[in-house]
C-alpha cells in the first residue's frame, strides 16, 4: 500500500507534507504535488499534514483513481524535499470540487 495525492491538491499545492516524508517520495508539478507510489513506504505521516486533505491511502476508492497519474508524473516531475510557500491564492482553491481539469502537466520549479 502507498499514499496518493488527489485532485484536492490542484491549485493549492501546500508542501507541508513534503517536509515530513522520510523517503522523499514527493514530486512537484506546476500546480500540484504527486507521490511516487513505488517509493512510498506507507508510513502515513504526510496525510495529516495536508491542509487540503488531498492525500489518501491507495486502498481508498478515490485514491485508486489517481494512483496511475501519481506514478506517471512522479517519473516526469522533479523531486521536492523541502517545504515551499503555497501559492498566494491556495486558500481560495482549497475545498473546491472538480479541479482535475485544471491540472497542469508542466513540471514545478
Amino acid at each position: 500500500m502507498a499514499y496518493i495525492v488527489t485532485e484536492n491538491c490542484i491549485k493549492c499545492k501546500y508542501t507541508d507534507c513534503v517536509e515530513v516524508c522520510p523517503v522523499d517520495c514527493f514530486y512537484e508539478g506546476e500546480n500540484m504535488l504527486v507521490i511516487n507510489p513505488d517509493e512510498c513506504i506507507d508510513c502515513g505521516v504526510c496525510e495529516p499534514e495536508c491542509p487540503a486533505e488531498a492525500i489518501l491511502p491507495d486502498s481508498e476508492e478515490l485514491a485508486q483513481k489517481w494512483a496511475e497519474m501519481n506514478r506517471e508524473y512522479s517519473l516526469k516531475w522533479p523531486n521536492i524535499t523541502r517545504r515551499k510557500d503555497a501559492p498566494a491564492d491556495a486558500d481560495e482553491w482549497k475545498g473546491r470540487p472538480d479541479k482535475a481539469k485544471l491540472l497542469s502537466e508542466k513540471p514545478g520549479s
